[in-house]
């Protein structure tokens, strides 16, 4: 008789719980909730000061590596921190081999605060990341170190990095 019981409550459990479940589905698929993404949860952004157009056109292997790791839930932003730029790159390129022919690119860049241990790793044609580098400190140069950053990428782009 216990067994039949035990049975019973766990049947009654069970279908209670289905009923919860049903209900949860129902309220996302009607908008009524949201469930957040883990990006959404991760990536903490403050408004820029500034918003830079980067020249997709001119360095799309570094444009695209720089959106797909926005994407992928790194900081748009970039606060300029002169001062921690060596100490960045050495923290975010330790234990990433260098690669023939090719530039370690990394975002958030060195000379940004949120740059350093961590950062997303692109090999880069040196051509492409070593003009967009120079453009990059051309349009910072006047800001000043604080100063948080947003470059804007106006057009579609080719996102294979692994082609030239």
């Amino acid at each position: 008789m216990r067994g039949v019981h035990r049975l019973r409550k766990l049947k009654r459990s069970l279908s209670r719980l289905f009923l919860v479940l049903v209900v949860l589905v129902g309220l996302y698929y009607f908008d009524i909730i949201e469930i957040p993404k883990a990006k959404d949860v991760i990536v903490v952004e403050t408004e820029a000061d500034y918003y830079i157009e980067f020249p997709v056109d001119r360095y799309p292997k570094t444009a695209a590596h720089i959106q797909e790791a926005i994407e992928a839930g790194y900081s748009a932003i970039c606060t300029i921190d002169r001062a921690g730029a060596e100490d960045n790159r050495d923290e975010s390129l330790k234990g990433i081999p260098t690669k023939k022919g090719y530039d370690r690119d990394e975002w958030p860049m060195a000379m940004c605060k949120e740059g350093g241990a961590g950062a997303d790793i692109a090999y880069i044609t040196p051509s492409d990341n070593r003009g967009a580098g120079s453009w990059v400190g051309n349009q910072l140069e006047n800001y000043p170190d604080g100063s948080r950053v947003e470059f804007i990428f106006p057009d579609k782009i080719n996102r294979d990095l692994t082609t030239d």
